[in-house]
């Protein structure tokens, strides 16, 4: 994706507005999951998520001390939304896809986020940013393969993380 187009303004605002869609998402999913180990995973991620808006507005009131910051509804940016429907049946695979479409995006879109900063903490925040977004990507991935196990066989077992 090419996002030179866009000044640091908007970067940082998109970036700031995504965390906090991913924070909603994760939020939502571990609300209503069954499996407590899928649904600890899920806080995990929503609070790493949160990590990152708080960094990322740090950043942007450092870098514009003058502008209010204003996120907005859509983002500037395009970068791959996850969508949870609310009134119809939904495959938690299908959900965790399109997650883990958006950590792919996220980890490529704060490699060039780095590049738009001379300060080097900052650039090294953002590739760390980008190597746990990666993170969050396998972790969704194994998610996935076993849901898509469960899916095929429409079989759930409370408990079955448990240990003894």
């Amino acid at each position: 994706m090419d996002f030179s187009t866009y000044d640091k303004k908007e970067l940082l605002l998109a970036a700031i507005k995504s965390e906090i869609d991913s924070n909603c998402v994760y939020a939502k999913l571990a609300s209503f999951v069954k499996n407590g180990l899928m649904k600890d995973k899920f806080k995990f991620l929503a609070e790493e998520e949160k990590k990152h808006q708080e960094f990322l507005e740090n950043i942007y009131d450092k870098e514009f001390p003058d502008a209010k910051r204003i996120i907005p509804t859509v983002s500037p940016v395009p970068l791959p939304e996850v969508s949870i429907p609310e009134d119809e049946e939904i495959q938690l695979s299908d959900v965790l896809q399109q997650a883990m479409n958006a950590e792919e995006a996220a980890a490529e879109f704060y490699l060039f986020l780095a590049t738009q900063f001379d300060d080097k903490d900052i650039q090294h925040m953002l590739h760390y940013f980008s190597d746990m977004e990666q993170g969050h990507y396998r972790i969704l991935e194994q998610e996935k393969k076993s849901m898509e196990w469960f899916e095929q066989a429409d079989v759930y077992w409370p408990m079955i993380h448990a240990g003894p």
